[in-house]
């Protein structure tokens, strides 16, 4: 099949049900700027993601031993891990986020370290420091717990800015500098950080530049009233399941490599933009109502990270290409933190979910 030669419009690899039912299915399209023809074989890529997905249900099976319900939070953190992002967590104590991303890190294989944020705590505290030792003269370099591959931050907010920064910071540039010597942080590195919404009080709020950086900020709510019967059985039980490691940090890193592969049509780029614009000049896309309510719109991080989401949220359902189903999936959870709201929309009660949802049910989906 040929699809935009030309001005001819394009023939969409989305358009089908399923793309990949039609063998040696390709899109050939044509650069309008260079001149080139390129060809995206959406079945050799359909192929890569079949074989290299078998580990997603196995890894969700054996988090499930131990985990009831918060298939949400699951679904995202395997995701952050897949597309190279940062999770932040907002829910009120009990709800299993320790369990959650500890059992991940069991079941992926990979070393893993919870660091409780407190007033007191040091920046030398979370990455390391250099300690002297007297009988050689010299000084050597002990190395903080953020070096590992999974890291749970909890109560991230809890901290001074300057251990909040060096955290942020060593999440960006995946590196860490102690003295003089500069370290690479280990790959996957993932963190998931956490915050009460409930106490206020001798907390320090994440500046909305450090917040920028997670890929993710979700809101974990109470589990059903069959979810928590089953948790009260198994608690009573003292039931402990034993975890399996389903697959190792060296194949999550060439997982990450085939998620990258995922084709992702440009009428599906063009709605990622008009999202993100929407939330930056929404007289431009007809949401004249929301202007008042907005006062700064998401950073290009979105609309990056919107793109690396939905390939993984498509590497995780089997498929080669990306669909406006991922982006809806993956979108609200990327777009809620990038949104600063007016003090007009705060005393009228409104939040960024209900301007998200105003913004998703208003652009066109290709």
């Amino acid at each position: 099949m040929v699809a935009g030669l030309g001005n001819l419009p394009l023939i969409q690899a989305v358009g089908f049900e399923n793309p990949t039912a039609h063998k040696n299915f390709k899109l050939i399209q044509y650069d309008i700027k260079t001149g080139d023809i390129m060809s995206v074989d959406i079945q050799a890529i359909a192929d890569k993601v079949q074989q290299q997905s078998i580990f997603i249900q196995k890894l969700v099976n054996e988090i499930n031993k131990v985990m009831v319900g918060q298939r949400y939070l699951i679904e995202r953190l395997l995701i952050g891990l897949l597309a190279d992002g940062h999770v932040l967590v907002e829910g009120v104590p009990g709800l299993a986020k320790t369990t959650a991303v500890k059992t991940l890190a069991f079941a992926v294989e990979a070393k893993f370290q919870r660091i409780q944020f407190t007033p007191d705590l040091l920046p030398a505290d979370l990455l390391g420091t250099q300690i002297y030792i007297p009988k050689e003269a010299d000084f050597i370099v002990k190395k903080g717990p953020i070096f590992a591959n999974i890291i749970l931050a909890d109560e991230i907010n809890r901290a001074p800015a300057k251990v909040q920064s060096a955290l942020l910071e060593a999440m960006q540039e995946k590196q860490v500098t102690i003295g003089n010597e500069t370290f690479k942080l280990g790959e996957p590195f993932l963190v998931m950080a956490t915050q009460n919404p409930i106490e206020q009080e001798g907390t320090y709020p994440l500046p909305e530049a450090q917040i920028d950086r997670f890929m993710f900020k979700l809101k974990v709510t109470y589990p059903n009233k069959q979810e928590e019967r089953e948790i009260m059985t198994r608690m009573a039980a003292r039931h402990h399941a034993d975890i399996s490691p389903v697959i190792s940090p060296r194949e999550i890193i060439n997982a990450r490599q085939v998620v990258d592969q995922i084709y992702l049509d440009n009428k599906i780029e063009d709605y990622i933009i008009d999202l993100v614009f929407a939330t930056r000049e929404p007289k431009a896309y007809k949401l004249d109502g929301l202007e008042r309510f907005i006062e700064y719109g998401a950073s290009p991080r979105a609309s990056i990270y919107i793109n690396q989401a939905a390939k993984a949220q498509a590497f995780i359902q089997g498929r080669g290409y990306v669909t406006p189903h991922d982006i809806k999936i993956v979108g609200r959870d990327i777009l809620r933190h990038r949104l600063i709201l007016t003090y007009e929309a705060e005393a009228e009660d409104i939040t960024s979910d209900d301007v998200i949802t105003q913004i998703f049910d208003k652009i066109d989906v290709p």
